[in-house]
């Protein structure tokens, strides 16, 4: 069976993080990305950002691992969009496309002529969605914006790591990975609004409000009670106990019991029976009272066996997570089990390895393919929009493409 996006086909002006990892996941559903890099350049910045390429020194426009982490499964073309020509094929991809995105600086994409204004007049189906930093409007419009810096501004790093240190931020760059994941969830809401009505839109999103939007029920709790956030020892939950580290015998283990049938579950896992009808920690309100004494209770019983052993022990009844390194959790027995792990060869024949989409789809064989090199199928996309040879030699010659 096809993927669910086969047949259709975004073009998208992306680099870095956000855009791409959105978009990522729009190929690996069967959409075709198209994407579009400047002619005359290195194209995508992360092509040249190492400190890792597959090739060693032998290097090409698709080496680095970081810029095979983020464009799986796309094509690339360069295009120099601003000259003349390069507005022609703009509006040729355009009128064979179902959308445009994008992850520039607020006001670089009327500066493209890619919003939705500037191109329903080749394709009134079009979607032009973008992932700015701050928003295309507004005082802000024009910052340049990363995620890191809006984990600094939207309170990530005052719940972040330990009271006594200083504020942290979150270990991955999740707000990047939203916030592309969000653009492109609108972005396939508003082509199948436009494949029903016939008219397309803008569709905005930014680092900023997404990062804000991620606070979810703790925002409620502050606009709304005289809740108070706080980084809290050993990366526990504010309200529900038992939920954070633990100390076993050889490291640290971390336990959830988010539900309250699973605070007699555990205590008779550990042996402690006693402490399931024990008035102080008779409910959550009553355990977030005395979180220090469970603490300690729980450090005392758990440091009698390893981390491992007590897995065993909880066995998917006891909600418990092992703490592991980032190696360590590529080497867990139960990734593989899912096989989320592929091993690709790239067009040149160099092996790599990289995560699958966490998307997983009956009925398809589909096999995902590597990062396209710099500008490797402007030919073959100008041919089928409709661009003759001659056309493209000479779009080359011009610089063009």
């Amino acid at each position: 069976m096809n993927l669910p996006l086969s047949g259709v086909r975004i073009v998208a002006f992306e680099q870095y993080g956000a855009g791409p990892f959105g978009t990522q996941y729009l190929a690996d559903l069967g959409a075709e990305v198209i994407k579009v890099e400047p002619a005359g350049t290195s194209g995508d910045y992360l092509r040249a950002i190492g400190p890792y390429f597959i090739d060693g020194e032998d290097r090409n426009s698709a080496s680095s691992i970081f810029f095979q982490a983020l464009n799986r499964n796309k094509k690339s073309i360069t295009l120099d969009v601003l000259s003349d020509d390069g507005k022609k094929i703009l509006q040729r991809l355009v009128e064979n496309s179902d959308a445009v995105s994008n992850n520039l600086r607020g006001d670089v994409p009327e500066k493209l002529g890619i919003t939705y204004d500037q191109l329903k007049q080749y394709n009134k189906s079009i979607v032009s969605a973008h992932c700015s930093a701050y928003g295309r409007e507004g005082p802000r419009k024009n910052w340049p914006g990363y995620d890191y810096l809006m984990q600094a501004e939207a309170g990530y790093f005052s719940l972040t790591g330990e009271p006594d240190g200083p504020p942290s931020r979150f270990g991955l760059s999740v707000v990047d990975y939203m916030s592309g994941l969000t653009m492109s969830f609108g972005l396939v809401s508003a082509i199948l609004s436009a494949r029903s009505t016939g008219v397309g839109r803008d569709v905005d999103v930014n680092l900023f409000d997404t990062a804000m939007f991620n606070q979810s029920y703790m925002a409620a709790w502050t606009l709304n009670t005289d809740f108070e956030s706080e980084r809290l020892e050993r990366s526990a939950h504010p309200i529900l106990v038992p939920c954070q580290l633990y100390k076993t015998k050889d490291g640290w283990i971390f336990l959830m019991c988010n539900k309250e049938s699973f605070w007699p579950i555990l205590c008779k896992k550990i042996g402690r029976d006693d402490l399931i009808n024990e008035s102080k920690f008779v409910d959550f309100s009553s355990r977030q009272k005395n979180r220090d004494e469970i603490t300690k209770i729980l450090d005392a019983e758990l440091m009698k066996k390893n981390t491992a052993e007590w897995l065993e022990v909880f066995g998917g009844i006891v909600p418990a997570a092992p703490i592991l390194n980032l190696k360590e959790s590529l080497e867990n027995p139960f990734l593989n089990n899912r096989r989320n792990i592929q091993h690709l060869k790239t067009k040149r024949g160099v092996n790599i390895s990289l995560l699958k989409t966490p998307i997983h789809l009956s009925n398809t064989d589909y096999e995902d393919k590597t990062a396209p090199e710099l500008g490797e199928d402007t030919n073959i996309v100008l041919e089928e929009i409709g661009f003759t040879e001659d056309q493209i030699i000479s779009f080359k010659n011009k610089g063009v493409i």
